[in-house]
């Protein structure tokens, strides 16, 4: 039943079928994420972006490989670990007004000689590990977007990538 709602937003932006799954989920999601630690204002917030995450996204809903309570609620737990790497994120201290002193020579070509030592590294991975890495750290995509993108599992996509990094942590040392 959800999965038709989904196919008919996806295809014909039915508001109708998004208003049913809205009414439906959001409360749902709401309550999840309160049980999971967030308070009232932070869960309404998630919940409806969650739900604007489905109107937006409804293309990428399979449901050969979940379900949609399935599916949402997994946006809703990705939504909530986002917030919460947000708030953990230190504030920038020593921030200066105005124009900042240009950097020593010698810091300029050490980041320099860095960069393209990063950039041969990352040219001598396996390829299906390099494009895993250009598509979570060039790209911006979270493991579960370069899941979806690929048609891979996510297990995969975090291995290949912790693999990746691990090699390219070896070869700047």
């Amino acid at each position: 039943m959800w999965a038709d709602h989904v196919a008919r937003i996806r295809d014909s932006q039915d508001q109708a079928a998004f208003a049913e799954v809205f009414a439906h989920f959001a409360p749902r999601v709401k309550a999840f994420l309160m049980k999971s630690g967030a308070d009232h204002a932070l869960a309404e917030e998630c919940a409806q972006d969650v739900m604007a995450t489905l109107w937006r996204k409804a293309h990428l809903f399979d449901p050969t490989r979940a379900s949609v309570a399935t599916w949402i609620f997994t946006i809703a737990r990705n939504r909530r670990i986002d917030v919460l790497r947000k708030q953990r994120r230190p504030e920038p201290e020593g921030l200066t007004w105005g124009p900042e002193h240009e950097p020593d020579q010698e810091d300029v070509l050490t980041l320099q000689q860095e960069s393209e030592h990063l950039a041969q590294a990352i040219a001598e991975l396996p390829q299906a590990q390099r494009e895993l890495i250009q598509q979570a750290y060039f790209g911006d995509l979270s493991h579960s977007e370069i899941a979806e993108k690929t048609g891979l599992p996510l297990g995969t996509i975090k291995s290949r990538i912790r693999l990746a990094l691990d090699r390219l942590r070896h070869a700047m040392k």
